[in-house]
């Protein structure tokens, strides 16, 4: 069987609305209320839609988008239980300039749930569930940096449980299930597709031992054990099928939690990472790799409404790149660091401006490419005005680039926007 169900029943946090792929700043309006209902309308320019390389297929166009949300949450005494969906229309005019038969539109879905719980001041547990489905690559998030036809899924889903069991002993126990999609399908060896690619279903689950050692620093240990199940069940090599890129990854690490100060937090995990691709091709042997991994994070309010956030991540990432080597070997994954950083300063209670940078360096693993190098740099800029609790207006710029020896996969994007957006 190619396909696979969603996982269920995980219920989860919302995450960042879709149009975020132009708006990279905090949500200007917020509400008390259980429920509210939203709207945003931009105008924008993308100089390159696709996400594609410089040649034909790299295309500006001018187009505006429609955003409507909705939310509900539901604060009990001991229970959080909260639900948004949002919904993207996104207009480009180039199409129709292209091709009166061109559909000029791409329609975004994402639905966010979750459930919090305290059982009792020592045992509380979050369920957690977030469900994509687009075209644009920075919504996908599923491994390619190239937008793609179809309705594409990303859906993750997360379990933790928190307890106190000592004064000083605590622990979390977590899983979390990540399952992507294509809807592009039917590849060949010459041409893979990205389902075959790129569909999955990734599974890790940790433990963490924390202590308090004084009540602003908790050191931990950890334990993180992660498969990584590829369903496309089509060509992407000669000899070779999407379950080729199967993993088992063994994570250990340290870290420590450290809140000098009421309006200061840092997170540190650091370690290793040993992964087996245990299901070679035939012919070929299986490969192991030991990794570092980390992710670092701290976060930093200066004044009401304003903070800095700033972070580094060290781990596996898929990647839609195949390139087998002579022997049949295929690329299996990239090793990727990222750093990042934002500010959000509020200069009134009605203007406030954002900006956020990232910074991801990857490393092919094994393949034709095997150690060459792909790089992305990203920069967000935001300034929104709020002219009462309803109404609201922002202006932005949203800039990618991305660097790699792999031939095809370099581009790079800008993007302007002016928008209103309306909260009841």
């Amino acid at each position: 069987m190619k396909k696979i169900a969603v996982s269920v029943g995980l219920v989860a946090v919302g995450t960042a609305s879709l149009h975020a792929a132009y708006t990279l700043g905090s949500d200007s309006m917020q509400s008390s209320k259980i429920w509210s209902l939203s709207g945003s309308l931009r105008g924008f320019y993308d100089d390159n839609y696709n996400t594609a390389p410089s040649g034909p297929g790299k295309r500006g166009s001018y187009g505006f988008e429609a955003s409507p949300s909705i939310s509900l949450n539901v604060p009990l005494d001991q229970t959080d239980i909260g639900v948004r969906y949002t919904y993207g229309l996104y207009f480009y005019q180039d199409r129709l300039n292209l091709h009166p038969s061109q559909n000029p539109v791409d329609q975004t879905h994402q639905l966010d749930l979750w459930v919090n719980h305290a059982f009792t001041e020592s045992w509380q547990i979050s369920l957690q569930d977030s469900f994509v489905s687009a075209q644009d690559p920075s919504l996908v998030n599923g491994g390619t940096p190239l937008r793609t036809e179809g309705n594409n899924i990303n859906n993750v889903g997360s379990l933790k449980l928190d307890t106190q069991w000592t004064r000083l002993l605590g622990s979390e126990f977590g899983y979390q299930n990540t399952f992507v999609d294509y809807q592009d399908h039917n590849g060949t060896v010459a041409a893979p597709s990205y389902s075959g690619l790129l569909d999955r279903d990734e599974n890790l689950a940790w433990l963490d031992l924390n202590w308090q050692l004084t009540p602003t620093f908790k050191p931990l240990v950890g334990y993180k054990f992660g498969l990584v199940n590829y369903t496309g069940d089509e060509p992407i090599a000669p000899g070779s099928v999407s379950d080729n890129r199967d993993s088992r990854s063994q994570y250990f690490y340290i870290g420590a939690e450290y809140d000098p100060l009421s309006n200061l937090l840092i997170s540190v995990e650091a370690g290793g990472q040993y992964v087996d691709y245990y299901h070679p091709a035939p012919g070929l042997s299986s490969t192991t790799q030991i990794e570092p991994y980390a992710n670092l994070s701290a976060t930093y309010t200066y004044l009401p409404g304003s903070y800095v956030q700033a972070g580094f991540t060290q781990t596996q990432s898929a990647t839609d790149v195949s390139a087998p080597t002579a022997s049949g070997q295929v690329t299996e994954s990239l090793n990727t660091s990222t750093g990042y950083a934002s500010i959000n300063h509020q200069f009134s209670p009605k203007l406030t401006a954002s900006a956020i940078g990232k910074v991801q360096y990857s490393t092919f693993n094994e393949g034709q490419f095997a150690d060459s190098t792909e790089k992305w740099y990203s920069l967000g800029l935001n300034l929104a005005y709020n002219f009462n609790n309803h109404v609201s207006t922002e202006i932005g710029y949203n800039y990618d680039d991305l660097v790699s020896n792999v031939p095809g996969q370099k581009s790079d994007r800008n993007r302007v926007y002016l928008g209103v957006t309306a909260t009841y």
